[in-house]
């Protein structure tokens, strides 16, 4: 049984700024921990990591490519919970990364 190809990739936590509601964040009684975002104005969060010049997604672990897994899957926000496997933004961002287009 071969597991979900984002397991191996991780190419969208590892290419885009992740901007959300601060509604979101636990602290506001939503689910994405505080400490992995930064308010950017008093409606808006970014997930901290993905406004560096490379970005990387601070709840990111493993490596991209290889051998990856969002350390906070089941409390993300709306942004990666909506993005979709084998989209133009994935392929786009797989691309960035090396990767073959999904799935491969």
């Amino acid at each position: 049984m071969s597991s979900h190809p984002c397991l191996s990739c991780a190419a969208c936590c590892a290419s885009f700024r992740v901007d959300f509601a601060a509604q979101e964040m636990d602290e506001h009684g939503g689910r994405v921990p505080s400490g992995l975002a930064d308010a950017i104005t008093e409606q808006l969060c970014r997930m901290r990591g993905t406004d560096h010049r490379t970005p990387r997604c601070a709840a990111l672990t493993g490596k991209v490519g290889e051998k990856a897994a969002c350390g906070i899957y089941e409390w993300r926000p709306s942004p990666c919970r909506e993005f979709e496997a084998g989209s133009d933004a994935c392929n786009r961002a797989r691309t960035r990364h090396h990767l073959p287009p999904y799935p491969a």
